[in-house]
């Protein structure tokens, strides 16, 4: 309920004696503006007159006053004056019993029709602070129970020299992308066919995955360390195969323009001349898997930027180390297999699993799709930084694989989809087959450096293609975003990651176990 004095109760009506006259306005001080602007809007509506309440300061004056439109029926009156009569006016006919207090439909802000056409900007930031005050008493709890459990060799030990031959490989790599630029100058010469051309590179592109994976195995090393190289490796793979294949249908290009089929409007097509050494190491290193001679660049480099950015990445790799050192060990060593024993504690680990999981899974996208791609992107002075879209909000599983790894996303498209659709192959086999390739690779980053081939990670990628399908028969049956949505974080992050971790975890156990014996 208003009270007298309150803004909402200072609606006024017309004055009686300004009925008389439609081009009467009341000049005021700024201070009765909200008052005077809230009783012509009510007095517009009941009594459906045509005063003007206008709010122009007079030119050589600084008083209020009543004063006629054009008519000149009165002369002007004192500031304090007009001040207290425009108050008196909208007590006097503000909020009468014959005004309407109801004067169309509404509905509220929290039901269905209207909870997306408003702001929750207040109840996002009552979440924030929710969050930060239980999680910080969970980790002062934690804390004052087991003390800090993150070990004094956690970031670089002795134990870390041992993998020098991994450093070693790394540091080796970019071996295999001179050697393809050597094949490319070598046809573009015409010394060697089509043919051998796609032979070498398919020879080349293989030893720079297969190379590491043979030194990952035959060294005693730690899994991290295996899990990074095996990164460069796959990433220089799909660079190569982007860089192959995108020279291959430029040499196409210029074959049908030198025969007159295709009209010559692009860049890409001015081959060879668009191709050099210097292109090639800017691809290798730039924030992209797809290669073209020429990239969108930025003008300078913002070295202030650089240095918060790189903060934010020392900050947010120090949150994952913790998490990983006081949560996700201890659950995961005082746990059973999740395929063996109870089903109901298997579950319990799971769920226990999937904050901390959850957690450490956002702050490595933070780290590496947001912070390290855009701090690599603005040293080389990268354009597109489109490296992620709003994945959080994805409908169904399909789009969030389209929208949470750019890079990879534009690679799939551009030299897995499309080339299987202009080949024949129908679209939901061209899927099935994107996925198979990502799957691949997943299984070689994580069964590699641990050394055990148990296809968890396969069948994890490969799974999302019935969740593809589930996802968008309910997208489309129920029309509702907020049921794929679910879905997609109750399966993917609730139960998925932390179900892979334990399989992965207990399997490696186990083989340590038999080998020690």
């Amino acid at each position: 309920m208003a009270t007298p004095n309150s803004p909402e109760s200072v609606v006024t009506t017309s004055t009686p004696h300004l009925d008389s006259d439609p081009n009467f306005s009341v000049r005021r001080r700024p201070s009765v503006r909200a008052v005077v602007d809230n009783s012509n809007a009510v007095e517009a509506e009941n009594s459906g007159k045509n005063e003007s309440l206008d709010d122009r300061d007079s030119a050589g004056a600084g008083d209020d006053r009543v004063e006629p439109g054009n008519n000149g029926m009165y002369s002007g009156e004192k500031m304090v004056n007009g001040e207290n009569r425009a108050i008196d006016v909208a007590l006097k006919f503000a909020y009468r019993p014959s005004v309407p207090a109801h004067r169309r439909v509404k509905e509220s802000p929290l039901s269905s029709d209207a909870i997306f056409k408003q702001s929750h900007a207040g109840l996002f930031n009552l979440c924030i602070v929710v969050l930060v005050a239980v999680n910080s008493r969970l980790i002062i709890e934690n804390l004052m129970k087991y003390g800090l459990l993150i070990r004094s060799g956690f970031w670089f030990s002795s134990k870390s020299l041992r993998d020098w031959p991994l450093l070693m490989c790394c540091l080796s790599l970019p071996i295999f992308p001179l050697a393809a630029f050597i094949v490319e100058k070598l046809v573009q010469q015409k010394h060697i066919p089509e043919p051998v051309v796609v032979f070498l590179h398919i020879i080349i592109a293989m030893a720079a995955v297969l190379y590491p994976v043979l030194v990952i195995l035959r060294c005693d090393s730690a899994v991290q360390s295996g899990v990074i190289l095996m990164l460069c490796a796959c990433i220089v793979w799909l660079k190569l195969a982007s860089y192959a294949h995108t020279n291959y249908d430029m040499r196409a290009l210029a074959k049908s323009v030198d025969k007159g089929d295709v009209v010559s409007n692009s860049a890409n097509i001015d081959y060879p001349n668009n191709m050099n050494l210097k292109s090639l190491a800017y691809f290798m290193i730039a924030p992209t898997l797809c290669y073209q001679p020429t990239y969108p660049r930025m003008t300078c480099i913002r070295k202030g930027w650089v240095v918060r950015q790189l903060v934010e990445l020392v900050i947010f790799t120090g949150v994952m180390g913790f998490i990983v050192e006081q949560y996700i060990n201890p659950i995961v060593q005082n746990s059973q297999h999740p395929l063996k024993g109870d089903l109901l504690y298997a579950i319990e680990r799971v769920l226990k699993l999937s904050v901390p999981t959850l957690y450490v899974w956002l702050c490595m996208f933070y780290c590496l799709f947001h912070l390290w791609l855009n701090i690599l992107a603005e040293l080389l002075c990268f354009g597109d930084r489109e490296f992620y879209k709003d994945w959080w909000n994805a409908q169904t599983v399909e789009e969030y694989w389209r929208m949470w790894n750019m890079p990879v996303h534009k690679w799939m498209v551009r030299h897995i989809y499309f080339p299987c659709l202009r080949n024949g192959i129908p679209k939901g086999v061209a899927v099935v087959i994107a996925f198979l390739v990502s799957a691949i690779f997943h299984e070689l980053c994580i069964a590699v450096p641990c050394h055990i081939f148990k296809f968890w990670a396969f069948l994890g990628i490969m799974f999302q293609v019935p969740l593809v399908v589930l996802t968008n028969y309910l997208q489309n049956k129920f029309q509702n975003s907020m049921v794929g949505n679910m879905i997609f974080w109750s399966f993917f992050s609730i139960f998925g990651q932390p179900m892979c971790l334990l399989l992965y975890y207990h399997d490696l156990m186990n083989q340590k176990g038999r080998s020690s014996v």
